[in-house]
């Protein structure tokens, strides 16, 4: 499936984010979602429409997002982001980082919940 909704001029910058990961999105990487551990390929720090997901699966047009401290203040943005790729056909699950350091099963549950329901 071709990303329409790839932005090139992302590009450098989610190369710089992948570098950068939070432990918490490192966690979720190793335990979760990469080789294909949910039966689905995800990317890690990839450009959709204008923005940076923190991991996308082209073919579940699912995106997810780790929300560290700094969230709390980004409320209203992250529903505009949210609504936004959703008005692309993407839609977003969010976590916190304390969500995924210390309940990594309900994470898992959650994620796996809404695949078997697509």
């Amino acid at each position: 499936m071709h990303n329409n909704q790839y932005n090139k001029k992302l590009k450098p910058l989610a190369r710089t984010l992948r570098s950068a990961s939070t432990k918490a999105e490192v966690r979720l990487w190793c335990e979760l979602l990469s080789k294909s551990k949910l039966g689905y390929s995800f990317l890690r720090q990839r450009s959709v429409h204008n923005y940076i997901a923190d991991f996308m699966c082209k073919e579940l047009n699912l995106i997810i997002e780790v929300d560290g401290y700094t969230h709390k203040f980004k409320a209203e943005e992250d529903k505009l982001r949210d609504k936004e790729l959703a008005a692309v056909g993407f839609t977003t699950l969010r976590f916190t980082d304390e969500e995924v350091m210390k309940d990594i099963a309900n994470v898992q549950r959650v994620i796996e919940g809404w695949i078997a329901s697509h």
